[in-house]
């Protein structure tokens, strides 16, 4: 059995101008349009895939099966174009009969013009199977037509759940160009309304805690920018003033023993006319003894020397992906479990926006794994904000789960952000250690987020940078009530 695409190849049908025309009919749809123009930073990330939609459009009417009747009739119509006059002639009547067994649209023409001419001249016969073909492209095209409005309208249905899904989550999670990008892609998971509300819930009670977000948004942006000095270019002339110290006319500096007579003391010139102390003034002339004024003064002069060029350049240290690793003991819940699965929202929310990725493992007497940036992200990010923080505090479990993540491919780069209150035990030398080792070793960054003020100083030591936002009553209500709010 022949497929469609067969079919339109052996007919010589343009598939290419009716997918182009289911395309244009999809982004006619006033859905769309309505979509656009509140979330206009999505618009580029749905048309983004209208080449998707091409291929699978495409990959739908060649993999469909033609109906067994018109196959035949396909093959009937290509071996009578290869027949002699005369033996066309002999096979018209099982031609006909053919056509009537596989009830043809064609039927009808053929019986009307053999029933006009019973024996056909080469003229006749080319229009007899001109009419044939135009009957075949007719079933044809009407076949394809009928499966790309199928595909349209299932295609249709899927572009408005997810449209739905990202322009309820754009506002808690697409704050660039790039972040509705990468949400327009998560949002292919199948999920239900009640599911993702949970994260719309979260990106509200977010945007109650501007300090929340805001410490998430510092966070990402900790890497700093590192000079680094590049010297692999040819010699420069370089040029530069010496300041000297020489014998030049400026100021008496004291009294030296020299042989310069311009700048004899009076005595000295006095024993030159002593006939007595002529010749030992003359002595004293050749061994430079005789009393002069020193005079001192600077100066200056060009000294020209050879030297590699040195640049100097700027370099963006390269910002990894999240491990987010959140405490969900028992002293974590409450106001703290609220605003720990926010700041994790908000981490995402920056590693969408920075093309990044972001890992999240809740830790409390085992270690639970979610990625929050993957296929299944928005559907990972659910489950995770479903978590109830009931268990204990097991650091050390969570930090050597971390080392072993940033040994993996592609998570080298990684910063770790711990947010917990850190009422906690004292962590194992061993795991001290493999911290210790990571930071020194290969520069990566752990981060605190520290959620009580009573978090121990001594867990809190091995961190490279602490960021404190304390939940207790008397904190949030100065933040609730501060000047300007």
């Amino acid at each position: 059995m022949l497929s469609l695409a067969a079919i339109d190849t052996l007919l010589a049908i343009s598939e290419g101008e009716l997918i182009e025309e289911i395309i244009l009919t999809l982004l006619a749809a006033p859905q769309l349009a309505v979509f656009f123009e509140k979330h206009p930073r999505l618009r580029k990330a749905v048309t983004r895939d209208i080449g998707q939609w091409r291929a699978l459009l495409k990959n739908r009417l060649q993999d469909a099966r033609a109906p067994a009747e018109l196959t035949r009739e396909v093959l009937c119509y290509q071996q009578s174009q290869l027949l002699p006059d005369a033996q066309f002639n002999a096979r018209l009547a099982d031609i006909v009969q053919q056509l009537a067994s596989w009830n043809s649209p064609f039927l009808g023409q053929a019986r009307q013009m053999i029933d006009d001419n019973p024996h056909f001249t080469p003229a006749q016969q080319t229009l007899f199977l001109q009419r044939w073909r135009v009957s075949l492209i007719v079933q044809t095209t009407a076949l394809n037509q009928q499966l790309l409005e199928e595909e349209q309208e299932k295609l249709l249905n899927d572009v408005q759940q997810r449209l739905t899904l990202s322009g309820q989550l754009a506002p808690t999670l697409a704050t660039s160009d790039t972040a509705a990008g990468r949400l327009w892609d998560l949002s292919a998971a199948t999920l239900k309304r009640g599911d993702y509300l949970l994260i719309v819930k979260y990106g509200d009670f977010l945007s109650g805690q501007p300090e929340l977000a805001a410490l998430a948004e510092q966070l990402g942006r900790s890497r700093e920018a590192k000079a680094v000095e590049k010297k692999d270019a040819p010699l420069e002339t370089w040029r530069t003033l010496v300041r000297e110290p020489a014998t030049v006319p400026e100021q008496v500096d004291g009294l030296q023993r020299s042989d310069d007579i311009l700048r004899l003391l009076p005595p000295e010139l006095a024993t030159l006319g002593i006939t007595e102390l002529e010749f030992e003034f003359y002595r004293r002339l050749v061994e430079k003894q005789l009393l002069t004024y020193r005079l001192q003064g600077d100066s200056w002069r060009e000294k020209i020397t050879e030297r590699p060029v040195v640049h100097r350049e700027t370099e963006q240290q390269p910002r990894g992906p999240f491990i987010v690793c959140v405490d969900t003991s028992g002293s974590m819940g409450g106001f703290n479990e609220q605003c720990a699965k926010a700041f994790s929202l908000a981490l995402m929310r920056v590693a969408l926006s920075d093309n990044r990725r972001c890992h999240i493992m809740l830790f409390a007497s085992e270690v639970v794994h979610y990625e929050l940036t993957s296929q299944q992200g928005i559907e990972q990010a659910i489950r995770f904000l479903s978590q109830q923080f009931r268990g204990g505090t097991d650091l050390a479990l969570c930090l050597r789960a971390t080392v072993e993540k940033l040994q993996q491919p592609g998570w080298s780069e990684a910063d770790v952000v711990v947010i917990s209150d850190f009422i906690a035990q004292r962590l194992p030398d061993d795991v001290v250690s493999q911290v210790r080792r990571q930071q020194q070793q290969l520069q990566q960054r752990f981060h605190a987020v520290a959620m009580s003020r009573h978090g121990k100083p001594g867990i809190m030591r091995i961190f490279d940078h602490i960021w404190r936002f304390d939940t207790g009553l008397k904190s949030r209500l100065l933040r609730r009530w501060r000047p300007g709010k």
